[in-house]
């Protein structure tokens, strides 16, 4: 097992990615501890991967709340005897925010997605960071789509927030690399499995003037598989990232886009 033994705290763990990753990560060994607004989703969770035969622990955590952040991983951290990885996973609701061009954007509008992202990834990787650096290991995941790098159109200020989470990443990797922590960014397609970008993508759609399907057909071509990155293939990547096999890997982007970005 990839992460035998690992303790790794999951944020927004009931939506679609961090479900996916939660389940990857038990399913390679870690106590998973999910953290997240929605108790009752959250429990479900940690009951399907209890059922699985993986371990898991739940918490009412919002990621925008430091005081909250640093004292759940001040418990998970003493009752677990420390915290291994730290991926955050939260999201907004994007209607207002993509599918609508530059030029008709409020100043709200365009910077309410860095607001938000920014602070959480930093409250989270911050408090994460701190404990990892004291024990001398640990691993932060993020997670980015393609338009943190390429030029698209219609996303408003998602692609600066994204990069912004990028740059993170590549600061933290600078400051906590000596001391044994590691940070890596996951950079993939949109996922039209998650329901953020199920309606994310019927937003482009409608703003083009295209029918859903053949907005998905454009962006899915753009990729060299001809396919989105699924979610799936995007849980076995953080797991093999957030392993000692990857011990070699920090301040870096795993290209998981299919080929839309070619690095």
């Amino acid at each position: 097992m990839l992460l035998a033994d690992k303790h790794a705290v999951i944020y927004g763990a009931a939506g679609a990615v961090g479900s996916a990753v939660a389940r990857t990560f038990a399913r390679e060994g870690a106590t998973v501890h999910l953290t997240g607004r929605d108790s009752r989703r959250l429990g479900a969770l940690a009951s399907e991967i209890r059922a699985a035969g993986g371990s898991a622990e739940t918490a009412v955590v919002d990621a925008l709340d430091e005081r909250a952040v640093e004292s759940h991983l001040d418990a998970a951290a003493t009752s677990a005897g420390g915290v291994d990885v730290s991926f955050n996973a939260i999201g907004i609701p994007q209607t207002g925010v993509q599918g609508i061009p530059l030029l008709e954007l409020s100043p709200d509008a365009y910077t309410a997605p860095a607001a938000t992202y920014l602070r959480a990834h930093f409250v989270t990787a911050r408090a994460a960071g701190r404990r990892m650096a004291a024990r001398g290991s640990g691993v932060i995941l993020l997670h980015t789509p393609e338009p943190a790098r390429v030029a698209a159109p219609l996303v408003g200020g998602m692609a600066p927030a994204w990069a912004a989470i990028e740059a993170l990443s590549r600061g933290l990797s600078a400051e906590l690399g000596p001391r044994g922590v590691r940070t890596v960014t996951m950079r993939s397609t949109g996922i039209p499995e998650t329901a953020t970008i199920d309606v994310v993508f019927g937003l482009h759609a409608r703003t083009l003037g295209v029918t859903r399907a053949q907005f998905d057909g454009l962006v899915a071509g753009m990729t060299h598989r001809r396919r989105f990155t699924s979610l799936a293939e995007l849980g076995d990547a953080a797991a093999f990232l957030a392993s000692d096999r990857a011990a070699a890997m920090t301040g870096a982007v795993a290209n998981l886009t299919g080929g839309i970005i070619a690095d």
